[in-house]
């Protein structure tokens, strides 16, 4: 059942009526020798191509992403990093002031921050104590002013995936633009909701090629909705958000499909060695089931262990102050080497 809410009703009006910046890479397209529009410096002596503006709308990429992820190039928005779409999404739904947003901790804390950059505010209603959402909860809180709603699946910092029925739930019935963050989905046997935006056009899926793909570096993000919303996403963006380098890097390593999935099983096989191993350390409480790229661990004295982990040159990520994260580190799964440092150091400290 889709959702009967429009969500162009949720656009803030000066947004929709926006006339966007138009670069002088927008105005021309085909093929020419003599470039003298953009003002740019005319000497190339490395030959990269730096000296020139880069694709102000990324095309080569997104048709790579197209073939790779089976979904319309239209319908993909690339940011600079994962953030950049967030932060674009507040500026086109929200007014400061008056709209709310609704995240559900513990969870990524980049919504949270970006509602607060607009003066926005952020309803939060926890997880429950399983990681799942409390769908009767959310739609409690909402109210006309709720413009969207983030789901993180697989979940950040716990690492499970949200449950598929309790997010359709919200999907149908939250009156809002529905935001569901996959930036570990790779390591996850769970499908992406991409494929459902023809279904819920009030639906934004979020990925990154900063996990999987390795390319933390590169900051590029993407933004999969409606291909309406995605041309407001361009209009609103700066004109040249992805650098030339950055795209150059991203489309040699999208055609390295063979390494990309060759990196995955390792890291995959890693995180459940590791989980096996870390259940064996003296102190840990509890070892969380994973479908990410990292582990949470309840142990006892986090802070403290956090802290030894440190001079002993190893560092994870103290979780113990987030909700529902009491005396919890974040291990991200490393190479096998690292791994096996990481065990053994454990055992020390707690030896």
């Amino acid at each position: 059942m889709s959702n009967t809410v429009n969500w162009k009703d949720l656009v803030l009006p000066h947004i929709l009526s926006l006339q966007a910046y138009s670069s002088a890479r927008d105005e021309f397209s085909g093929d020419a020798k003599v470039f003298l529009d953009a003002n740019e410096n005319p000497f190339d002596e490395e030959q990269h191509n730096w000296n020139r503006y880069p694709d102000p709308l990324q095309k080569d990429i997104k048709n790579q992403l197209s073939e790779i992820k089976g979904i319309a190039s239209e319908n993909i928005f690339l940011g600079n990093g994962s953030d950049e779409a967030i932060d674009l999404l507040f500026r086109v739904f929200c007014k400061a002031e008056e709209s709310n947003v609704i995240t559900c901790p513990p969870t990524y804390g980049m919504y949270k921050v970006s509602a607060a950059i607009h003066n926005v505010e952020n309803i939060e209603i926890s997880l429950r104590d399983d990681f799942q959402l409390d769908v009767e909860a959310i739609l409690n809180a909402a109210n006309e002013e709720s413009k969207m709603l983030f789901i993180c699946s697989p979940n950040n910092p716990t690492g499970n995936s949200l449950r598929k029925d309790s997010i359709q739930n919200l999907l149908e019935k939250f009156k809002g633009v529905v935001v569901i963050d996959e930036a570990y989905i790779d390591f996850s046997a769970q499908k992406s909701w991409m494929h459902q935006l023809k279904i819920y056009p009030n639906l934004v899926v979020l990925q990154t090629l900063s996990k999987a793909w390795g390319l933390a570096s590169a900051r590029l993000g993407m933004a999969f909705a409606n291909q309406d919303l995605i041309k407001i996403l361009n209009k609103v963006k700066p004109p040249y958000n992805i650098s030339g380098p950055s795209q150059k890097l991203v489309s040699d390593s999208l055609k390295n499909k063979e390494g990309f999935n060759k990196q995955i099983k390792l890291i995959l096989a890693e995180r459940d060695k590791l989980n096996q191993e870390l259940q064996d350390v003296p102190g840990i409480k509890k070892v969380y089931a994973s479908d990410a790229n990292f582990i949470l661990v309840k142990l006892n004295e986090a802070k403290s262990i956090y802290q030894k982990l440190i001079e002993k040159g190893i560092v994870v990520r103290d979780r113990s102050n987030v909700k529902l994260c009491d005396d919890c580190l974040r291990i991200t799964v490393g190479t096998e080497l690292e791994n096996k440092k990481l065990i053994s150091a454990l055992a020390k400290i707690s030896s």
